[in-house]
């Protein structure tokens, strides 16, 4: 006859079989396996001809040359969900996990395109990082993560978990949080495995291996925010998270709150409008008696991250200033806003006055690649420490970086047009201006986080 201690102790060793077997099969507290660990049943691959195949508790991807991306697809659609997955590469090869994706015969003849959580073991390193498949491009490049570079293991194992909860995507690599996105373009589709094509027929045959595919649906309750950049594509719009890290709105997508022009007290009464959450400053070319100037915010800024999004019309000039002077306010320096298209972007040295430069001093390093034409939002960045360093950004890309004040800004300043301006770029504390340039220039989700010493 057992005793009392031999029955606990069976009736645990129960209990645990039960759980290891619940988690094995991924359905403990909610979640549901993806995959059945015999065959591909549920999933349809999708464009191109790589190979997929159901080995054991691993589904494995084989690269084949002379086809496109392809994509080993979920039937079913997802909308809110929280996924989790391990992925193994020995060498190395792009990848991806598509997420809230389509395909359609009406878009690019049934290419998948929608979101992607990337698999980099490139030099890049933006593992982890969230791409638009086949429509915008990049939303989260990982360099606004820095700390996320390394997290990729080239032949290990490594876990990703994606939480798409409403608007708000963000995604993990090895228990490390990396991307932060918030927006509204789908809200749902299937979940894809992908095996990106191959340019070199030497890479043929190079696998790359998932296993542990699984899947909560219900009873979501969003992770904590951890300080992560968020990528906010809402126009006009501050997260809950971003509140809580000290973001506010320098433009509110109705009124023209908080700024005024220069040299006034008031906002320009022509030259400007806002409209459908835009603010805009309007052409000039042709009329100079309609032009509204330049204008900037009420309040003084010193040390700050600021965000904001244009829109340029075709050959459109612009810029937006900074350690502008109190008694000469269109004087400072600028994030260079400018189409490639206008006369000023070959002028200059070294493309120092193209989009994203610090006008007439500093080139950007931004590529065509990363550049949105005439008519699309660019989302440009700004960022003045207290130290004095200094980054331009443009769509998630850090293009410049340098440091204020130190021999070489002093040599650079010295050779350019500002030579001439005793105190030029000195204040301390200065208002932050959009330039009028005579062209229509549209502005959107400007929004600001000062940052302390």
């Amino acid at each position: 006859m057992k005793s009392k201690k031999t029955k606990l102790l069976s009736s645990i060793a129960v209990f645990l079989l039960i759980c290891s077997a619940a988690t094995a099969k991924g359905t403990g507290e909610g979640w549901q396996p993806l995959y059945n660990g015999k065959d591909l049943k549920g999933w349809k691959q999708l464009n191109g001809e790589a190979v997929f195949k159901a080995e054991g508790n691993v589904i494995t991807g084989t690269t084949v040359h002379g086809t496109p991306n392809s994509f080993l697809a979920t039937e079913k659609d997802y909308g809110d969900f929280i996924l989790e997955l391990e992925l193994l590469m020995d060498d190395p090869m792009n990848s991806g996990i598509q997420f809230r994706s389509l395909s359609i015969p009406g878009y690019n003849n049934g290419r998948v395109h929608g979101y992607q959580c990337e698999v980099d073991p490139s030099d890049r390193a933006w593992s982890g990082g969230i791409y638009d498949e086949a429509r915008r491009g990049w939303l989260y490049p990982v360099g606004l993560n820095p700390a996320a570079k390394p997290l990729f293991k080239l032949g290990e194992w490594n876990k990703y978990r994606i939480e798409c909860i409403g608007n708000s995507m963000r995604t993990w690599l090895n228990g490390k949080p990396v991307a932060y996105l918030i927006d509204d373009m789908t809200a749902k589709g299937f979940i894809a495995l992908q095996v990106h094509s191959i340019r070199d027929k030497g890479h043929e045959g190079r696998t790359i291996k998932w296993r542990n595919i699984r899947i909560k649906t219900g009873n979501l309750k969003p992770s904590p925010s951890e300080g992560v950049f968020v990528v906010n594509l809402l126009p006009n719009n501050l997260s809950e998270t971003e509140k809580t890290n000290g973001w506010k709105l320098l433009f509110d997508g109705v009124s023209t709150k908080g700024w005024k022009g220069v040299n006034s007290e008031q906002f320009p009464k022509k030259g400007w409008k806002v409209e459908n959450g835009v603010l805009s400053v309007l052409s000039s070319a042709t009329d100079s008696s309609a032009k509204g100037g330049d204008i900037h915010t009420i309040k003084k800024y010193s040390s700050f991250d600021l965000q904001f999004e244009f829109n340029l019309t075709k050959g459109a000039n612009s810029g937006v200033k900074y350690f502008t002077l109190e008694d000469r306010p269109s004087l400072g320096l600028e994030y260079q806003i400018l189409d490639k298209h206008h006369k000023d972007a070959e002028k200059g040295a070294a493309g120092n006055r193209k989009i994203a430069s610090l006008y007439d001093l500093i080139p950007s390093e931004a590529g065509d690649r990363f550049v949105k034409k005439a008519g699309e939002w660019n989302r440009g960045r700004l960022v003045v420490f207290p130290d004095g360093k200094v980054q331009h950004w443009l769509n998630g890309i850090k293009v410049i970086e340098y440091q204020k004040d130190n021999n070489i800004f002093r040599a650079l300043v010295a050779r350019s047009k500002y030579a001439r301006y005793e105190g030029f770029a000195s204040s301390k504390e200065f208002r932050i201006l959009l330039q009028d340039h005579n062209d229509t220039v549209h502005f959107r989700s400007i929004k600001i986080k000062e940052i302390k010493e």
